[in-house]
């Protein structure tokens, strides 16, 4: 274990994240940047005391249970989670849950894709980023709270509005077998993560569907090339859905695109000019 490390390493990310990326008022009187040491321990579950120490390289091997909790609080990537492992003289498992963190070169190829709607997800279907087309066709995920955003949880449990399942997409019961097999998949490569374990649990309690699918042990499924979705304000858009794999954060960006000079690409063209403004407003 390498305390004076741990210490700096421990310093450096907390003074480099603000209160409001944790959920934390900002405050007019903070007198250092990022975080406090006591908000980093209630994040982590630890005591302010045993964290003090930890930054003052003066504490303990922390366990494995208290480096996830500051992995956790701290907001760190897969590499920086590795690196605190290591510090702490704790070679790291395998991680603990899929990863949320979008590179930044993927987010920029979504908003260099101006006429393709584009969405980044995660091994259990939370739609981590999206382009405008994206937003405007399926609906702003900026207005939902983070757990509306899983397609799954959507897919199964609703809403439905007008009977529109999915979006209206015309494969939505592919979409949930494919989705109930993959997510099985997932939970074998993330056993330990409760946000994974809860969102199972959740499934099979509130979908009879899901609970007659899970039990199938299917983890394979076909991919489906082409799908239409019916908008509410400019009808139906085809679409081919192409798919890309970020193998190194089991993440997929999903692209969806219009035959060149067909209706749905010029029904994407106004989509794109609509945006995400109240539908009711074109009724």
């Amino acid at each position: 274990m390498d305390r004076r490390e741990l210490a700096a390493f421990l310093r450096s990310r907390r003074e480099r994240i603000t209160p409001a990326e944790v959920g934390l008022p900002t405050g007019p009187r903070r007198r250092t940047p990022g975080l406090r040491r006591e908000e980093v321990a209630q994040l982590a579950f630890i005591s302010t005391e045993y964290y003090t120490r930890l930054e003052q390289a003066r504490g303990p091997r922390p366990s494995r249970e208290v480096l996830a909790g500051l992995a956790r609080a701290l907001r760190l990537s897969d590499p920086e989670r590795v690196h605190l492992h290591h510090l702490a003289g704790a070679p790291p498992g395998p991680p603990p849950g899929p990863s949320r963190e979008v590179r930044q070169s993927i987010l920029d190829l979504l908003h260099r894709l101006p006429q393709a709607a584009a969405i980044v997800t995660s091994a259990t279907f939370e739609v981590l980023a999206w382009n405008d087309l994206a937003a405007a066709l399926m609906e702003d995920f900026s207005a939902l709270p983070r757990r509306e955003r899983n397609l799954v949880r959507r897919a199964f449990l609703g809403p439905s509005p007008h009977g529109r399942r999915l979006y209206g997409v015309s494969d939505a019961d592919a979409f949930a077998r494919a989705s109930a097999q993959r997510l099985r998949a997932a939970a074998a490569r993330y056993p330990d993560d409760p946000e994974l374990t809860g969102l199972i649990e959740e499934l099979l309690a509130g979908s009879e569907e899901f609970a007659r699918l899970w039990a199938s042990h299917d983890v394979s499924a076909e991919p489906t090339p082409c799908k239409t979705f019916q908008h509410p304000v400019v009808g139906p858009v085809t679409v081919n859905c192409d798919v890309l794999h970020i193998t190194d954060r089991d993440q997929q960006v999903v692209i969806y695109t219009a035959a060149p000079g067909s209706p749905s690409e010029e029904a994407l063209r106004l989509l794109s000019v609509i945006g995400t403004q109240r539908m009711d407003a074109f009724h």
